[in-house]
């Protein structure tokens, strides 16, 4: 199912742990339209200014997917609302800061998140509005767990 010209369902709902433990990650039509959204609003623009394919390494997460995961009780995640990604070949942080100033894409979060060396970018979009822009920075420590700070740095 395409919810964008170049996005389908599937690079939403793919998950190693989901396919491990057998666990559904099967979205109702809430969740459906919410992806939709974030595809048209958020990543088929990303898409189309990169020239080049989009790696979705996280998207949609049923709630029994995002506790397995250690997920907050709160992800936009779990809504439909968020996914993380990289553009291949290029910086992450650069990236990001692409977004924030030359984009004018409504996002609701941006994080720039690293886990040891590992960069990825973390995006949210409520399609219904009220999107605050938020930007983060997230420094995930061995254990699992996030320090994050306002803003991009570093």
């Amino acid at each position: 199912m395409k919810l964008s010209k170049n996005f389908t369902l599937s690079e939403f709902l793919f998950s190693d742990t989901a396919n491990r433990r057998g666990i559904s990650n099967t979205p109702n039509r809430e969740h459906l339209v919410a992806l939709t959204a974030l595809s048209i609003n958020i990543m088929q623009p990303i898409r189309e200014h990169y020239h080049k394919g989009v790696i979705i390494t996280s998207g949609y997460r049923s709630g029994q997917l995002n506790s397995a995961i250690g997920g907050s009780v709160t992800s936009q995640h779990s809504k439909g609302e968020a996914c993380d990604f990289t553009v291949p070949g290029e910086d992450v942080y650069e990236t990001c800061m692409w977004i924030i100033e030359g984009s004018g894409l409504d996002f609701d979060q941006l994080i720039y998140e690293v886990k040891n060396g590992v960069e990825w970018i973390h995006i949210s979009h409520k399609r219904l509005g009220g999107n605050r822009g938020d930007m983060l920075t997230a420094v995930v420590q061995s254990d699992g767990e996030a320090e994050y700070t306002r803003g991009l740095h570093r």
